[in-house]
């Protein structure tokens, strides 16, 4: 791990043969207060700190404040040096030319490693050759703390995955614990939709990709009200 944990905390444990996390039920219990908050609809919280950009191999600083009229994905893992994180990393890494060149979003990844730790963890790890991302040191875990994924004890980040649009406002969130990786091809179907919503006014059914139908609310809301299906199957709903 490329952080230490006080020897008093029993919140986290990473196991180094199938990387689960336990939990006790007390704790349990406590992270749920913690992290009840929803950001869907609210203004993204603000924040600074230092980064590593593996694009150029320089150490910056990284804002709230950066690409303010774009889209954003703010990104946090557990750590570096762990075993899914370099996945979803190296995943998020392969699609970015979707991702930045066609839907135009800004990617920050974020731990509460150091910028240090950044550093060697992408000159040493495989997956991770070639990687373009700036990744974000949230060392005191404030960062974090804002946006709900801190676990307060283990100075960790549970895997939170943000879609900020150019207002500044979080249209998306997903949270998941340590032990499970995300999809990308899935997140970047919820940007299409979002940023096509955002575009028309209407809405996009579950599953909803490029060519397939959309729910005309803008036009039609009267008709549609309880009667959804005369616009669109569960067999259009479920195809690929």
């Amino acid at each position: 791990m490329a952080c230490d944990k006080p020897q008093s905390v029993e919140v986290t444990e990473i196991n180094e043969e199938n990387n689960l996390t336990e939990v006790s039920e007390n704790e349990t219990l406590t992270m749920e207060e913690e992290m009840s908050g929803v950001l869907v609809l609210k203004q993204m919280p603000e924040f600074k700190m230092e980064a590593y950009n593996a694009k150029t191999g320089h150490y910056v600083e990284v804002s709230s404040e950066q690409h303010s009229d774009k889209w954003r994905v703010i990104c946090f893992y557990p750590a570096d040096f762990t075993f899914v994180c370099p996945t979803e990393i190296a995943a998020m890494n392969a699609s970015l030319k979707v991702i930045e060149d066609e839907l135009g979003c800004e990617v920050l990844a974020i731990s509460t490693d150091t910028k240090f730790s950044h550093k060697r963890f992408v000159e040493t790890e495989p997956l991770l050759k070639g990687l373009q991302l700036t990744m974000g040191a949230d060392t005191t875990g404030e960062v974090a703390k804002k946006f709900g994924v801190l676990i307060e004890g283990a100075g960790l980040a549970l895997r939170g995955r943000f879609l900020v649009n150019p207002e500044g406002v979080v249209v998306a969130q997903e949270v998941q614990s340590p032990a499970v990786g995300r999809s990308v091809k899935e997140f970047i179907r919820q940007i299409r939709a979002h940023q096509a919503a955002a575009k028309t006014g209407d809405v996009y059914p579950a599953g909803w990709k490029p060519g397939k139908t959309v729910l005309p609310v803008s036009t039609e809301a009267e008709k549609m009200t309880g009667n959804v299906g005369s616009y669109v199957t569960i067999e259009e709903i479920m195809a690929d």
